[in-house]
């Protein structure tokens, strides 16, 4: 399914909506301003104060969540999505557990990242800064609405957020509680901003307003990130589209390949990390497959198979089609396969994936090795679930998203990928001779 941010019919189309946008992101940057010299420890009493604010004032934001659940469902929103925006006060507990870890993180800005004493006695130095004003357009996630707004301060940038229309309550409740405790700490409220989200066009003007937004990253399916990439003329980084594989090698131990794939499958099927994909050597597909396709039915998951799948997993297996190679289903479903090699699974992978996450389960070091040198992702596993990609999992505390691109940042995001560098030249009067 595709995405488009063309306008829709609502009153806040054309030329108010779009200076609305563009006003919002004016205010950031002077919030931004602001906060680049805010010195950590100004930060992160910040951050454990909304921590606090989010876990003291929960009933109103589960009220408000409750209202978007419920028209979600009353449109016929797909059980997968309306996990992705249900909150609980467990969710909202994590929530802001991930606020105190983001606080308990070093700083990144004014890191030294490299630097040297010239010849002529100019010295350099290299650090981190922030990049200025982001901007994340997600679909219905309200947890990346503090995911996010942490992170951005941590960093000493502003952000403006533009979430989907479904979780527009929620996020609206979650922003208001954020921009009290700014206010309260004497910083800007204007350093959160959730933009409006009732019409697309303000993707389409937030993605646009080159020169005030200094970088936008989409959080979402294949059809808003590929929507927002090839519209947009201010820098964006791709993220979170995850068509992810298991490839169970010849050599795997069947038990431990099991563990794994109902790991990655089955343990949150809605997220990006998530295993879409099952891939059997055929060496070991005769007693595997009937194995693993009973597992997975066991556990609800219906299975997609090629022919071979469906000959040796018995009925219940669905005929896969060309389509589920190349789809993230964000459901308990999942395509299946067997490959006559190491390198077939590598080729299948490159031809479907999506270049997020990609596991194999082998005890031989020789297949691991191969697999990860010749894997092209974000991330590579051996021997673990593909659901450890992630930020928390990696120890860099709450993510901004996944990058899937190689260019600034590639994997989870975190406080040091939202910045940028700059550099410092100390001199005593030096000037460059005439050629």
């Amino acid at each position: 399914m595709t995405t488009s941010i063309e306008p829709s019919h609502s009153a806040e189309t054309g030329e108010d909506l779009r200076e609305q946008v563009r006003a919002a992101a004016r205010r950031a940057q002077a919030a931004a301003g602001q906060l680049a010299l805010a010195s950590r420890a100004v930060k992160d009493e910040l951050l454990h104060a909304m921590a606090a604010a989010l876990v003291e004032r929960a009933p109103e934001v589960l009220e408000a969540n409750l209202r978007d659940v419920a028209r979600a469902r009353e449109n016929g929103t797909p059980d997968g999505l309306v996990d992705r925006l249900k909150l609980s006060r467990e969710r909202i507990d994590g929530i802001a557990d991930g606020l105190r870890t983001v606080a308990g993180l070093p700083d990144p800005v004014g890191e030294v990242v490299r630097g040297n004493v010239l010849p002529n006695g100019l010295q350099l130095q290299q650090v981190r800064v922030p990049l200025g004003v982001v901007g994340i357009v997600y679909e219905g996630r309200p947890n990346v609405t503090v995911d996010a707004a942490g992170l951005t301060l941590k960093s000493g940038n502003a952000v403006l957020l533009r979430g989907s229309s479904s979780a527009a309550e929620s996020n609206a409740a979650l922003v208001a509680i954020l921009s009290e405790v700014l206010v309260k700490h004497d910083l800007p409220a204007a350093a959160v901003q959730l933009l409006p989200s009732s019409d697309r066009a303000s993707v389409q003007h937030l993605i646009t307003a080159r020169g005030l937004v200094d970088i936008v990253i989409p959080r979402g399916g294949a059809g808003l990130i590929s929507a927002v990439v090839e519209n947009a003329t201010v820098p964006t980084i791709e993220t979170g589209v995850g068509n992810c594989h298991v490839y169970v090698d010849e050599h795997a131990d069947a038990d431990t390949a099991l563990r794994i794939l109902l790991n990655s499958k089955a343990r949150r099927p809605s997220v990006c990390n998530a295993a879409e994909t099952l891939l059997v050597h055929q060496d070991i597909a005769e007693d595997f497959v009937p194995r693993a396709v009973a597992e997975l039915r066991a556990g609800g998951i219906a299975v997609h198979g090629d022919e071979q799948v469906v000959r040796l997993g018995g009925t219940g297996v669905l005929e896969a089609t060309e389509q589920d190679w190349d789809t993230e289903y964000g459901s308990l479903d999942i395509a299946a396969a067997v490959v006559e090699s190491l390198p077939a699974a590598v080729e299948h992978i490159r031809e479907h994936g999506s270049g997020h996450t990609e596991a194999i389960v082998t005890d031989n070091v020789r297949s691991a090795r191969q697999f990860t040198a010749r894997v092209d992702a974000a991330a590579v596993m051996v021997n673990a679930s593909t659901a450890f990609t992630d930020g928390g999992e990696f120890g860099m505390g709450a993510e901004i998203g996944i990058s899937t691109q190689k260019l600034h940042a590639r994997g989870p995001m975190a406080l040091p990928e939202l910045t940028s560098t700059k550099w410092l030249v100390f001199g005593d009067g030096q000037v460059r001779p005439a050629n």
